[in-house]
């Protein structure tokens, strides 16, 4: 039923692939082992979702490698439909008691003075990055905090941590990195010092 709903048995099989295996890349001989379908067509399929955005394609070692695009629009609602059961058992990020969960633990973070969210952490962003934090917070609680989200999210999640006085002079140079973040849409979640009032 879903291979005529996808218009393609290849297609669905590639869908099945790469969204059960978010983070790994494969290369073009071992898709077609991995899901037993013709090379032209598995090239084809390829090209197509490529062209859509779904995946993305990477060169290394003289190999063409394929994955799935996880800053991809529609990547949770193509999770849900085609990963394997058990491996969608995290919430969606429309379910609100997680997201207030982490963002509760964001906003309590120690040692953090500013923290900002964006990319795929929130609605209608097209930064690259989805969380920028600010200060000096201990390792531990930041790889805690972002695998908090990314389970709430259902995706990996792209963040930066940057000192005070780092952010401070990339901010007053109209730094590119930082332009990048805080021309496209974003949402303040902590600003001890008030910096990014404007």
């Amino acid at each position: 039923m879903i291979d005529a709903l996808f218009g393609s048995k290849t297609r669905v099989k590639l869908l099945h692939l790469f969204l059960n295996n978010p983070g790994k890349a494969f290369y073009v001989r071992e898709i077609t082992r991995l899901i037993d379908e013709q090379i032209n067509s598995v090239r084809r399929e390829l090209a197509n979702m490529l062209e859509v955005g779904i995946i993305t394609s990477d060169s290394a070692d003289n190999k063409l490698y394929y994955e799935i695009n996880q800053r991809y629009q529609y990547y949770l609602p193509f999770r849900a439909i085609f990963a394997d059961q058990g491996i969608v058992s995290k919430p969606l990020p429309d379910d609100e008691k997680t997201v207030v969960s982490w963002h509760r633990s964001l906003k309590s973070l120690p040692g953090v003075r500013v923290a900002v969210i964006a990319g795929v952490l929130l609605k209608s962003s097209a930064s690259q990055v989805d969380l920028l934090l600010v200060g000096s917070p201990v390792d531990k609680k930041v790889n805690a905090l972002v695998e908090m989200i990314e389970h709430a999210e259902g995706r990996e999640i792209s963040y930066a941590v940057l000192s005070y006085d780092e952010f401070y002079y990339r901010l007053s140079v109209r730094d590119r990195f930082i332009t990048a973040i805080l021309t496209n849409r974003y949402q303040v979640m902590v600003d001890t010092d008030n910096i990014l009032k404007d």
